[in-house]
């Protein structure tokens, strides 16, 4: 093992190649762990390609071409069509049994903290559902519970993290027993991390003396991370052959579909995606369009107003297919993409973002009111050019999309809030309890006047409830828990 002075002399070459060695300046003056946790921070980061992306990136801002050969990508629809029917039923066969024969791994993406929603602590920990407040990590344990149960296999789950929730998150499934999984099933490892970058120095910023400005490198950053964590290796030697990737923020998130699943391994993709079709033009939602033949994201601040907004024969958008970040990924894509002769690298973005920093003449840390510093991260769409073959599938709104973003405001509901998504679980359950002949009652807007939560341990399809002892009707104003 490399002593400290060791460890400081390599860093020091290293910076000093970056033009970077002002990491180092208050280096003297730190206690023996500090300069511990700043030179690992260092030596995490790769720095030929930090002074790359500070040329591409930073003292330059790249401007998005408009592709010449643009056209929407074509998709399956949530509700098949006569002639699609055996083709689903098919593929759900299909899903079902690679599920069952232990073949498909899920991924939970949650390498962020709660900052946005005022919650101290990583994302996953956030209490989600509207009459148990049960957190993200503890609803998509209930689902895999469910599917376990459901086709009679264990489904190996792996969480990537950030260096900066890694340990919470690490003691969160501790105290919580695993949520009753196995804990041999699950896997936590880390992304890597990016330094923020000044925009008018053009150097790295510090947090502290002894921390650099640091955020996880982009959900792109998973598909370098599954390589390089083991979670790979460990997936071949289990027999996985596919992943299903899901984002933290989404309690309702159908964390292992056999339909989506049958219809991308029939159709030999590998990398395919879930889209909603977006509720207006501009809708914050990436677009999925094909670029030479080639399917690609493109990001709906990049997508014309002209073509947004256009529409087909039947008064449709005609890009109106959404990304909502779901995907199913084969193993040996994630393999290739990591092995190739030229290394694996997705395209960075710039973002411009207020970053707190260490103020040299203030002796703290200081927090802008403006902008200050460029974050460089990768998105994991960015992938789907690489393959052979991608498809997409429509999913459901209400079924599939109560994402918890943003913090909710008194009096109102706001997008992408808890609120909206407790609103949202609401109507679903409802929705289920109906399709089984369950009054619910609704006011003249049809919302529902009631709070309902259906834990995922007892249904995760509406045909789940077949063998529920349900009410013949739910009583306005009651909180109805299954």
């Amino acid at each position: 093992m490399k002593t400290l002075d060791q460890r400081h002399a390599a860093a020091r070459a290293t910076l000093d190649a970056a033009h970077q060695s002002h990491v180092l300046d208050h280096y003297d003056t730190l206690t023996d762990d500090q300069k511990a946790s700043l030179l690992s921070e260092i030596e995490g980061i790769d720095w030929p390609e930090v002074t790359r992306l500070i040329g591409s990136h930073v003292k330059n801002k790249p401007e998005f071409e408009m592709p010449a050969n643009l056209e929407p990508a074509p998709w399956y629809p949530h509700v098949p069509r006569d002639n699609h029917k055996p083709r689903y039923a098919q593929a759900r066969t299909h899903g079902e049994t690679l599920i069952a024969e232990g073949k498909v791994a899920a991924f939970t993406v949650a390498g962020g903290q709660g900052t946005r929603l005022g919650w101290d602590g990583p994302k996953g920990t956030f209490p989600a559902t509207p009459i148990r407040g049960l957190t993200l990590f503890a609803c998509f344990a209930e689902y895999l519970k469910k599917a376990e149960d459901k086709y009679g296999a264990p489904v190996p789950w792996y969480v990537m993290t950030s260096p900066i929730n890694d340990a919470p998150t690490r003691a969160f499934f501790e105290e919580n027993k695993h949520f009753g999984l196995d804990p041999k099933n699950i896997m936590i490892f880390p992304q890597a991390m990016m330094p923020a970058i000044d925009m008018a120095t053009h150097k790295v910023l510090l947090k502290t003396p002894h921390e650099l400005a640091l955020s996880p490198n982009g959900h792109g950053g998973s598909l370098k991370a599954l390589w390089t964590s083991g979670a790979i290796a460990d997936m071949k030697k289990r027999g996985v052959e596919q992943i299903s990737y899901t984002q933290v923020d989404n309690p309702v998130v159908r964390m292992l579909d056999p339909l989506f699943i049958g219809l991308h391994a029939l159709d030999h993709a590998q990398m395919s995606s879930k889209m909603l079709p977006k509720a207006f033009a501009k809708e914050k939602l990436g677009n999925f369009c094909l670029v030479d033949g080639k399917m690609t994201v493109i990001e709906y601040s990049n997508l014309p107003d002209e073509l947004a907004e256009q529409k087909n024969e039947a008064g449709e958008l005609k890009f109106r297919a959404g990304s909502i970040a779901l995907h199913a990924i084969r193993v040996d894509f994630v393999e290739t993409l990591n092995t190739g002769a030229d290394g694996f690298s997705l395209p960075f973005n710039r973002a411009e973002k207020k970053v707190a920093y260490w103020d040299e003449k203030a002796g703290a840390t200081a927090t802008p009111d403006t902008p200050n510093a460029v974050k460089l991260e990768t998105f994991v769409f960015d992938a789907l050019p690489m393959t052979e073959n991608s498809i997409i599938y429509e999913t459901d709104r209400t079924d599939e999309f109560g994402p918890i973003k943003n913090a909710d405001v008194e009096g109102t509901i706001e997008t992408d809030s808890p609120a909206s998504s407790k609103q949202l679980q609401t109507e679903r359950a409802a929705r289920w309890l109906e399709s089984r002949g369950v009054t619910v009652p609704r006011d003249a807007d049809g919302v529902v006047n009631a709070t309902i939560e259906i834990k995922q341990t007892t249904a995760i399809y509406p045909e789940d409830l077949a063998d529920v002892e349900l009410p013949g009707k739910v009583e306005a104003g009651a909180e109805l828990l299954l």
